[in-house]
């Protein structure tokens, strides 16, 4: 459609390229909207600044979530799925674009979108904002100016309708996705999927650390959600002892019993973990570690530390039998 019309919002005007199908999708806090999109100068040459299919993934944002370019919602709203748009948005719509900008092209390198950035307000970010790193946003800040948009509509997904990442999660929402997850990890335990089960757990703990993150450490909220980390990194840390992943075992249960030296399980898979690599000195701590914090584990103590009595001397014979080897002349010499 070659008819330019103007949105009901104050410096935007909206051109149809493609018409679109279906009614208009009911936007709502935590849909999940998916599009290509392309920016443009509003220069003769029209200049592309941006183009999300350089990158070959398609952009996503979450309603509600503060994205910094509070625009692209209300254009997005306008339109229906497969339908491409153009946007022309005056400066007061574009001001942000720049360091929106910035962000998209560094996880598109790999990189940390934040790297750089200062936890400060007011007039201190905006000497952190002096340089985005690359000349043509840099010219953006320095010259703020109208913007083109084209936009391909893919689809709007409802908030309980794809997995959530942990990110665009509320506080409740975190705190309500760890016992499904926990209890998603146990089940995948009983199957033996323990590559799955772990990641599950993983997950969980992630939820509990954001939280966690914005309280103040060891006071009561802190504790609480400590108190609900603790047993998911034990069983993540199981699942590693499964998988024979035993460095990992040791980096998780070492960082636990930083803060908790006498939880004799974190001990009891640190000492497997240790006890596996060859570690038997630290193996043999840990292990009558576990049996002096919990005596109800005496006895399985009793028989790890029997089996890694008869694995020390077995891997003992078998080196000295290798350096033996090592050292005789071979036969005729």
């Amino acid at each position: 459609m070659e008819e330019t019309y103007l949105l009901n919002v104050e410096g935007v005007k909206k051109k149809i390229l493609h018409g679109g199908r279906g009614e208009l999708p009911k936007l709502q806090d935590g849909s999940k909207i998916t599009f290509h999109f392309q920016t443009l100068k509003d220069d003769f040459e029209r200049t592309v600044i941006d183009d999300s299919r350089d990158a070959g993934i398609p952009m996503e944002i979450i309603v509600g979530k503060m994205f910094k370019l509070e625009i692209w919602e209300t254009l997005l709203s306008s339109m229906r799925i497969g339908e491409v748009a153009e946007f022309w948005c005056d400066t007061i719509h574009t001001g942000m674009y720049a360091l929106v900008s910035r962000g998209m092209r560094r996880i598109a390198e790999g990189r940390d979108p934040l790297e750089g950035q200062k936890h400060r307000c007011g007039m201190g970010n905006m000497f952190d904002y002096h340089s985005t790193g690359y000349d043509d946003l840099d010219e953006l800040q320095r010259t703020p100016q109208p913007l083109i948009f084209i936009m391909e509509l893919f689809r709007v997904e409802e908030p309980s309708a794809y997995k959530r990442d942990t990110w665009a999660m509320s506080k409740e929402e975190k705190l309500a996705a760890v016992p499904v997850l926990h209890s998603e990890g146990n089940r995948l335990v009983l199957r033996k999927e323990f590559a799955q089960a772990a990641a599950k757990y993983q997950e969980a703990v992630i939820c509990l650390r954001n939280l966690q993150a914005k309280e103040k450490p060891w006071e009561d909220g802190w504790l609480k959600l400590e108190s609900l980390v603790t047993p998911l990194v034990l069983n993540y840390c199981q699942c590693q002892l499964e998988l024979g992943e035993y460095y990992e075992v040791l980096e998780h249960t070492t960082e636990l019993l930083q803060k908790h030296n006498d939880n004799a399980k974190a001990y009891f898979k640190r000492a497997k973990a240790h006890a596996a690599v060859w570690n038997e000195r630290e193996a043999r701590e840990d292990f009558l570690r576990v049996a002096h914090l919990d005596p109800s584990m005496a006895a399985a103590v009793k028989k790890e530390l029997k089996q890694l009595g008869e694995r020390m001397r077995k891997k003992h014979v078998e080196d000295r039998k290798r350096y033996q080897g090592l050292f005789q002349s071979p036969q005729g010499q």
